[in-house]
């Protein structure tokens, strides 16, 4: 598969182009397996510290408050039961992981797939190299410009420090090396830039 490389001014240079892999970008969209994959990382996120104490964790309460019968009251064995004030929760909330398991070809098939829809949908950008020449955000910001770039993911082959510099102002702008990319991020921003060596470490990657 042939694609086209993107100027600094947001052309497509057509006598700029590169070969890339068609099992990596040429994949069809399979949605099921990515909603999975994508369902599996945001759970993976999830602290799961939560917690609650229930009847038994409750300090105290140990002794019966009043006697059986003869009181007039109703029966109770505790004062830490979840119907009294102080007592523990019914249905106590406990640490949990809330991992899910995804194999490594699973993971796999899905960024190749989120990859190829990304192509498809023109939203895939790949430009020869990307630097600027201070960590200003006005030098970057001017860039992307240039190329009508907004909301955007820069994937780099080794993070430059002065474009991490250059983004931490930019909102809507997000700068990683190949190793740190995720499904859920390239779903979420409007166009991925990347360069030519990221590339080559994705198909890499995932070939």
């Amino acid at each position: 598969m042939q694609l086209s490389l993107v100027k600094s001014s947001g052309k497509n240079a057509k006598e700029a182009e590169i070969q890339v892999s068609d099992k990596v970008f040429g994949q069809e969209f399979n949605e099921p397996l990515v909603h999975q994959v994508v369902t599996a990382y945001l759970a993976a996120g999830r602290q799961g510290t939560h917690a609650q104490k229930n009847r038994a964790a409750v300090r105290g309460g140990g002794k019966k408050p009043w006697k059986q019968k003869g009181t007039g009251q109703a029966r109770a064995g505790t004062i830490r039961s979840p119907i009294w004030r102080g007592g523990g929760v019914t249905f106590a909330a406990q640490t949990q992981s809330y991992k899910q398991k995804v194999n490594r070809k699973m993971y796999q098939g899905a960024m190749r797939s989120i990859y190829s829809e990304l192509l498809r949908q023109g939203r895939l950008l790949v430009i020869e190299t990307m630097e600027v020449k201070t960590h200003k955000t006005s030098d970057l910001l001017k860039k992307l410009q240039d190329m009508k770039l907004d909301k955007v993911m820069l994937i780099l082959d080794e993070v430059d420090n002065n474009i991490y510099l250059a983004a931490r102002n930019l909102p809507h702008v997000d700068v990683r090396d190949v190793v740190a990319t995720d499904p859920v991020s390239l779903l979420h921003y409007s166009n991925v830039l990347m360069t030519v060596p990221a590339l080559r470490q994705i198909e890499e990657n995932l070939a």
